[in-house]
C-alpha cells in the first residue's frame, strides 16, 4: 500500500471502472492519507480520523464498484451494506452496531485464509504423513526396517502422481454436534448467534470415524492440518487490527434514511433515530463483538446514494459533518457504454467470450455490434427506469440467449455478434414499448 500514489490507485481504478475520475480521486486520497497517518507519531495518528465520503448519483454508474475494488486493492476488510436495513434502538430489525460485528467476521475470515496459505505446503505435508500411516500402518514397539522404508517411499510416489486416489481409507472427521436454536427476539440475532457460539464451546467436537477414497481423505486431513497449524488467538489478534485501521463500511442507500422534513412525524422519526444511531459509530466509538472490543475510530465509511428526493443537506448536521468529502458522479452516457464492452479487464463482452468458449463456440464482437448495443442501452435508461451500466447485463444477455441455449448442441462454432445480429434479436422487443420496460 506505501508504493501506491493517489494517481497509481485511479490508474488501477480505471482498469475496471469507466470514468467517475472525481469519485475515483477522492478515495485515492482518502486511502493515501491511511499510510500518511500510520507515518506520524503514535500520538498523532489518534487524532487524525479518516475522511469519510458521500458519493451521489443514480444506481449502475460505479459506486459500489469502487469501494469494493478500493478495498480489494489494499486487502482491507469491506462490507456493504444497506443504510435503510438498520432501524432505532427499541423498532424492531438490525442495529447499527451489526455492521462492525459483520466487519470483524469478514475479517478473521480474511486473516484466517491468509494463515492457512502460509501454513499450506507443511499442512500437505502432514497429511500425506497420516495417509502413509492409514495406508502402512507401523507395528508398535519395532524399529523401522529398511524395505518398510523403501515401501513407504513408494507409496509417497504413488500419492502423489494420484495412482491411489481411488483406494479407499478410513479417517476421523469432526462429527456435527446436536444444533441449539437459541430463540430470541427479533433484532437481536447477534446475542442469539453469541449464545449458539458458547454452547457450542460446552459441548465438545466428537470425532466420527468415516470410510472414503484417498483423494477426499487428502483434502479432508489438509484442511485438518491447516487448522491445527494456525493460531486463533494471533488470528483474531491480526483480525481485530486489520478491521479497526484498514477496514472500509460501504453504507449503501444514505438517502432512504434521510428525513425530508423535521417536522413530520412516524416513519421519518425511525429515520433520524438511525442516523443519530450511526453517530457515535462513524465519529469513534467501541463495540462489543464475540472476538473483543473494536474501535471505530478509524474504519472509513463511503456512503452512497441516489438522494432524487432528497440531498445531503437532509442528513442529520452532525452526520454531515462526518462525511466531510462528497462527489457527485456522472450518469453514464452511450459512449460510456461503448468503453463499458469494450475496455475494462472483466469487461462483460471478455466474460461471455469466455463462458462460450467452454461450449467450443467463438464469440466475435464488432465495433458496430458494441454500438448498437451501447446506443439501446443508453435509449431504454431514457425512456424507462434509468439503471446505468446494469442495463448492458440484461441486453447482452438477451442478444445472447438463443446462443447461450443451443451452445452445447450446435454445429455452428463461430458467432459474430454484429449490428444486424443485435438487431435481429432485439428489433421486437424495442418497437414494443410496453414490453422492453419488463425484459430490458
Amino acid at each position: 500500500m506505501e508504493n501506491l500514489t493517489p494517481k497509481q490507485i485511479v490508474n488501477i481504478l480505471d482498469k475496471y471502472i469507466v470514468g467517475q475520475k472525481n469519485a475515483k480521486k477522492a478515495v485515492a486520497v482518502a486511502l493515501r492519507n491511511r499510510y500518511r497517518r500510520m507515518q506520524l507519531p503514535k500520538g498523532l495518528q489518534e487524532e487524525i480520523s479518516p475522511k469519510n465520503i458521500i458519493m451521489i448519483g443514480p444506481t449502475g454508474v460505479g459506486k459500489t464498484e469502487i469501494a469494493r475494488r478500493l478495498a480489494k486493492l489494499t486487502k482491507s476488510p469491506f462490507l456493504k451494506i444497506e443504510a435503510s436495513k438498520f432501524t432505532e434502538v427499541g423498532y424492531v430489525g438490525r442495529d447499527v452496531e451489526s455492521m462492525i460485528r459483520d466487519l470483524v467476521e469478514i475479517s478473521i475470515n480474511m486473516v484466517k485464509q491468509e494463515m492457512k496459505q502460509r501454513v499450506q505446503e507443511k499442512a500437505e505435508r502432514q497429511a500425506q504423513e497420516r495417509l502413509l500411516d492409514i495406508l502402512l500402518p507401523r507395528p508398535t514397539g519395532f524399529a523401522e526396517e529398511k524395505n518398510e522404508s523403501e515401501t513407504r517411499e513408494k507409496f509417497r510416489k504413488m500419492l502423489e502422481i494420484g495412482t491411489l486416489d481411488d483406494r479407499e481409507v478410513e479417517i476421523d472427521v469432526d462429527e456435527l454436534g446436536p444444533q441449539i436454536e437459541v430463540l430470541t427476539n427479533v433484532g437481536m440475532e447477534d446475542f442469539g448467534s453469541s449464545l449458539q457460539e458458547m454452547f457450542k464451546n460446552i459441548m465438545p467436537q466428537k470425532k466420527k470415524r468415516r470410510k472414503m477414497k484417498v483423494k477426499e481423505a487428502k483434502t479432508i486431513l489438509v484442511q485438518q492440518e491447516a487448522n491445527r497449524l494456525i493460531d486463533m488467538d494471533e488470528v483474531k489478534k491480526e483480525a481485530l487490527k486489520r478491521a479497526e485501521h484498514s477496514g472500509i463500511i460501504f453504507l449503501d442507500e444514505i438517502d432512504k434514511i434521510c428525513s425530508k422534513d423535521s417536522g413530520s412525524r412516524g416513519v421519518d422519526v425511525s429515520r433520524e433515530g438511525v442516523q443519530r444511531d450511526l453517530l457515535p459509530i462513524i465519529e469513534g466509538s467501541t463495540v462489543m463483538t464475540k472476538y473483543g472490543m473494536v474501535k471505530t475510530d478509524h474504519i472509513l465509511f463511503i456512503a452512497a446514494g441516489a438522494f432524487h428526493v432528497s440531498k445531503p443537506s437532509d442528513l442529520i448536521p452532525e452526520l454531515q459533518g462526518r462525511f466531510p468529502i462528497r462527489v457527485e458522479l456522472e450518469s453514464l452516457s452511450k459512449e460510456d457504454f461503448i468503453r463499458i464492452l469494450k475496455e475494462p479487464e472483466n469487461s462483460l463482452t471478455k466474460q461471455y467470450t469466455e463462458l462460450l468458449k467452454a461450449d467450443g463456440i467463438q464469440i466475435q464482437f464488432t465495433d458496430d455490434g458494441i454500438e448498437e448495443m451501447a446506443s439501446i442501452a443508453a435509449e431504454v435508461n431514457k425512456t424507462n427506469e434509468n439503471i446505468g451500466a446494469r442495463r448492458l447485463h440484461t441486453i447482452i444477455e438477451r442478444v445472447l440467449e438463443e446462443i447461450s441455449f443451443e451452445a452445447p448442441d450446435t454445429d455452428e462454432k463461430i458467432v459474430v455478434v454484429n449490428r444486424d445480429y443485435v438487431n435481429n434479436k432485439l428489433s421486437n422487443i424495442i418497437e414494443n414499448q410496453d414490453l422492453s420496460r419488463y425484459i430490458l
